[in-house]
């Protein structure tokens, strides 16, 4: 367990999407102790009911807190939106960040005024996204694709699977070539889909991603921006957490393992 006399930020997902903000926050406050925790058993959770979702993320949230967290980061949209505010009413004192897809800074740098979101089926149906867009993207013409299994394929790291080509081909160029010049990664899952949606996309809109914004506002609130010394990194996950490294080796974030101290572990959340 990590020393609790220093903050200790826990960032937990249903699989390997949070691997994405673990990055961006060993990047931007590279002294924070931070503990990743993969809620493998359940993953994913776009396909799981509002009420499945809440009893994971709450399970997860109190497991990273007995671990020693003094602040978390839900990593994960379709939790954030389902299940945050449930999990901020369970722990007041416990500062809370949570990702929501980027349609704030999509709206803003859109020339054509047309974006598209990339979310699961649960993110896609969320009154959290509906009032997202309603609230910053009001007079822009605003489509959201739900994408059906990418979570699943980035989890066995398919990451250019024939499934998202032809989803990205079927769905995504479309609307590309009627001028959307936004594409907003609506799941953490996403952000390592990058290399493949850029590669069809092939130029003509800008992916928009959260994960530096969620890290320094994670950093922020948990007190770790001022702090020196070298971070150090704990990996755990409810079911097979001996996968994570080479998860985070084939997802090109291998220089993260330099600091954890310790083979990673299995978290109890239930």
């Amino acid at each position: 367990m990590p020393d609790t006399q220093r903050p200790v930020i826990g960032v937990f997902d249903s699989g390997l999407g949070g691997l994405s903000v673990l990055g961006a926050l060993a990047e931007i406050c590279p002294a924070a102790d931070l503990i990743y925790a993969a809620d493998t058993a359940y993953v994913p959770y776009g396909n799981k009911s509002s009420e499945q979702i809440r009893v994971r993320v709450l399970a997860m949230g109190q497991a990273l807190i007995k671990e020693g967290c003094t602040a978390l980061v839900v990593a994960c949209n379709t939790a954030t939106a389902e299940a945050i505010e449930a999990l901020r009413g369970e722990h007041p004192s416990i500062p809370i960040v949570g990702v929501e897809p980027g349609i704030k800074p999509a709206a803003l740098n859109t020339e054509t005024g047309k974006i598209a979101v990339l979310a699961t089926a649960a993110t896609a149906k969320s009154q959290r996204l509906a009032d997202l867009i309603g609230r910053h993207a009001p007079h822009k013409t605003v489509h959201v694709i739900p994408c059906h299994g990418w979570a699943t394929e980035v989890e066995a790291l398919n990451l250019d699977a024939p499934s998202i080509v032809q989803d990205i081909n079927s769905q995504l160029l479309p609307l590309i070539e009627q001028g959307v010049d936004q594409v907003v990664l609506g799941c953490t899952h996403y952000d390592f889909l990058a290399p493949t949606l850029n590669q069809i996309i092939g130029g003509r809109a800008q992916l928009v991603g959260v994960a530096d914004a969620v890290a320094r506002q994670a950093c922020k609130v948990a007190g770790t921006e001022n702090l020196t010394g070298t971070g150090h990194i704990s990996l755990m996950s409810t079911m097979n957490p001996v996968y994570l490294p080479h998860a985070l080796t084939a997802l090109g974030l291998a220089a993260l393992l330099r600091k954890t101290t310790a083979p990673p572990q299995t978290i109890s959340a239930n």
